[in-house]
């Protein structure tokens, strides 16, 4: 009689228990929600079991919260099934980073990129003769214009300008002149430079030339370089 008293009070125990946990409204909210988690535990409220065989959590302390200051103490273990490991659309942003990227070097590589800058001789611009007839010396200023095109996307700086003035195989003026300009892209500009120049000693003939009265106009053939 002892015996079957006792299996009945175990019975009715566990009735009682069940009975408890099913009316609880997280066993009715896991009901419900149980065919849109499709397996997905994320989804699941937390739930204490207490009983004879269950054991609290030491954590938590049965509250389903960790203390404040835990934080970086403690590992969250997530299942390899969880939605939160499969972030959406990680391959379109990836592929859209990529892309941006090589879109910005490619086009700051066509921008970048230096390209030649082209400098053409316009001739002579004007030129102011003058004489020392005691020495039989003649001074040539020489005034040139260059045309400077800047090809690149951005703006270059003309450092610096060397010209030299040959008559017959003889340097006879030579002319540097920095820090000229700055040309803006893909635009041109024309700089004129004066290279001063003296025709004396072995060449004192050509005094008598340019000084000869019989000849309207004298033409002297030099290089410039």
């Amino acid at each position: 009689m002892g015996k079957a008293l006792s299996h009945l009070a175990k019975q009715s125990c566990r009735d009682e228990c069940h009975d408890s946990l099913t009316s609880s409204p997280g066993y009715s909210g896991m009901q419900t929600d149980d065919g849109k988690s499709s397996g997905d535990v994320s989804q699941f409220p937390y739930v204490e079991f207490t009983g004879r065989d269950s054991v609290t959590c030491p954590t938590c302390q049965g509250t389903g919260r960790i203390p404040r200051g835990q934080e970086n103490q403690l590992v969250a273990l997530i299942p390899y099934s969880d939605q939160r490991l499969r972030p959406r659309r990680t391959k379109l942003y990836v592929t859209a980073s990529v892309g941006l990227c090589l879109l910005l070097s490619t086009l700051a590589v066509f921008f970048l990129f230096p390209r030649t800058i082209n400098v053409s001789y316009v001739g002579v611009k004007s030129v102011y003769v003058s004489y020392d007839m005691s020495r039989r010396i003649v001074y040539l200023n020489v005034t040139n214009s260059l045309n400077i095109t800047n090809n690149n996307y951005y703006s270059v700086g003309v450092a610096n300008i060397t010209a030299q003035v040959q008559f017959s195989k003889t340097v006879i003026g030579k002319s540097r002149i920095s820090n000229i300009t700055t040309i803006g892209p893909l635009d041109m500009k024309q700089i004129d430079y004066m290279v001063p120049t003296t025709i004396a000693d072995e060449m004192s003939y050509m005094y008598d030339y340019c000084t000869m009265q019989s000849i309207k106009v004298h033409n002297i053939v030099v290089m410039m370089q």
